[in-house]
């Protein structure tokens, strides 16, 4: 799916950390954010002391260009889930965190076309959640799609059958590319995609495979978001778009703000997941040979066991580190000057 304000955007904010920093600590973030060679190499390192992707790693499938979400699998640690965006049949992959390459092809059938698969979540049960859920002509499409599928206990290429759940919302069609499944209850939620800042949508506490399920909103979202993820305890809720992200409390539903998240700079930000044991949140990014980053979780992201995350990086997120609290001035005047210029370009066509 081709962005081009996005990239544009994207392009200029990694030339304005490329530039001298007024700090130490500000060059180093922006060398570890906007060097594809930095990810490489931390993926390499991670390879090497077998942590199973927890650090990061490079899809090597040539199949897999456009990576639209990412699911670390419970059932099989180290295993990362992913999928190709709209244009693609109805496969998802798992990928070994430790090598980078696909160690299975899933091929759902039962269900119709896919027209813009853009997440996928892992719910009780080790239920896969795919989110057809992608409108790139601004929500024109009268309904879209879930597909739900077991996760094989075997990693083999194979073909297996899928629920699909047709989805409205109760406000009318929209555009979304974040689907979440709370880990405890399995109610599922989108987040639509809206530059000004979406919604979180819930959906029915069980989806019917026969009649319409209706989405309703329950609380803004303030983010152009582009994935989501829950924390494997359920208490948290993570939300990244292509420069920033948050994350919020999940109070039963009533989210509250807490931070922001210490997103990478990428070429085109798609995904987002929590490692298993919650220490860890790993974004990925489109394209081929695409890089999956990983960077410590706020505090307070616990496995279902009660591991801890990280607290220094919790209290940096509250401080307002990351992309949405910590980029440079000179960057963001960049960005906002370019986004002017576009914008100006754009009333004289129309004039």
């Amino acid at each position: 799916m081709r962005r081009p304000l996005a990239l544009l955007a994207g392009a200029l904010l990694v030339s304005a950390f490329a530039a001298p920093a007024t700090t130490a600590s500000a060059s180093a973030d922006a060398a570890a954010g906007a060097s594809a060679g930095s990810a490489a190499r931390a993926a390499r390192g991670a390879r090497a002391a077998g942590v199973g992707g927890d650090g990061g790693f490079t899809i090597e499938d040539p199949r897999i260009k456009e990576s639209s979400g990412l699911a670390a699998s419970r059932l099989h640690p180290g295993i990362y889930w992913t999928h190709n965006d709209s244009g693609y049949g109805p496969q998802i992959y798992a990928v070994d965190g430790r090598t980078g390459k696909t160690v299975a092809t899933i091929t759902l059938s039962g269900i119709g076309k896919p027209r813009d698969a853009e997440a996928i979540s892992i719910g009780p049960g080790n239920q896969i959640y795919v989110g057809d859920i992608g409108d790139n002509l601004g929500g024109t499409w009268p309904y879209v799609w879930i597909y739900k599928l077991p996760e094989p206990k075997v990693l083999k290429d194979q073909t297996i059958r899928a629920t699909q759940y047709v989805v409205k919302y109760s406000d009318g069609a929209r555009n979304a590319e974040s689907l979440v499944v709370h880990p405890k209850t399995g109610r599922v939620y989108i987040i639509d995609k809206n530059e000004n800042g979406g919604h979180l949508f819930e959906g029915p506490a069980h989806l019917s495979a026969t009649g319409t399920n209706i989405f309703r909103p329950i609380a803004p979202v303030d983010l152009w978001a582009t994935d989501a993820a829950f924390s494997p305890d359920g208490t948290q809720l993570a939300v990244r778009g292509y420069f920033g992200g948050i994350y919020y409390d999940w109070n039963g539903g009533r989210i509250k703000r807490e931070g922001t998240l210490d997103v990478p700079l990428q070429g085109q930000g798609e995904s987002v997941t929590y490692t298993i044991d919650g220490r860890k949140l790993l974004y990925g990014s489109e394209g081929a040979d695409s890089p999956v980053q990983a960077k410590d979780a706020p505090g307070g992201a616990k496995s279902p066991s009660g591991g801890g995350g990280s607290q220094a990086s919790g209290e940096s997120a509250k401080r307002g580190g990351g992309l949405d609290g910590g980029l440079k001035t000179g960057a963001v005047a960049v960005v906002l000057a370019a986004l002017a210029v576009f914008g100006l370009r754009r009333l004289r066509r129309r004039g």
